[in-house]
């Protein structure tokens, strides 16, 4: 398993931040090829996403551990995946925002594509990171 680590500091409160975490059916306003998201009974979200030319869906166990501003996920089938996000205030109108990502490259080949596609470890830390920076716009902007 590889483990990806990132993070972006966001122009608003801490609990904004959160706020805007759980608010799973916008998370195609954010996250490249989730064409749509929705929360199920459980603590579960199922995400519609296209990637490498593929469409599947898929669904995750949610947790948080909210005391500590920590959202967990991990698929429930193929692929094995799984991350969290852990926000931290900077000061009172600013926070950082950690993604950590699980994943195993060959299993993520063998799902979004082939050799040279979405499984290769650069591309999936620009995606990460591209996907931060669109939570920051996203939260920034109120929506």
């Amino acid at each position: 398993m590889s483990t990806l680590e990132e993070h972006v500091d966001v122009g608003v409160p801490i609990d904004t931040a959160w706020e805007s975490l759980h608010r799973v059916d916008d998370y195609p306003r954010f996250l490249a090829g989730v064409r749509e998201a929705r929360t199920e009974a459980g603590g579960r979200a199922r995400l519609d996403v296209e990637a490498g030319g593929r469409a599947r869906e898929f669904e995750a166990e949610v947790s948080d551990r909210a005391g500590e501003r920590v959202l967990e996920w991990r698929t429930t089938g193929a692929p094995d995946l799984a991350g969290s996000f852990s926000l931290l205030p900077i000061d009172r109108n600013r926070t950082r925002v950690q993604a950590r990502v699980e994943y195993d490259a060959g299993t993520v080949r063998e799902t979004f594509g082939g050799p040279k596609g979405f499984a290769q470890a650069s591309a999936i830390e620009r995606l990460v990171r591209s996907d931060l920076e669109q939570f920051r716009e996203y939260v920034e902007q109120g929506r």
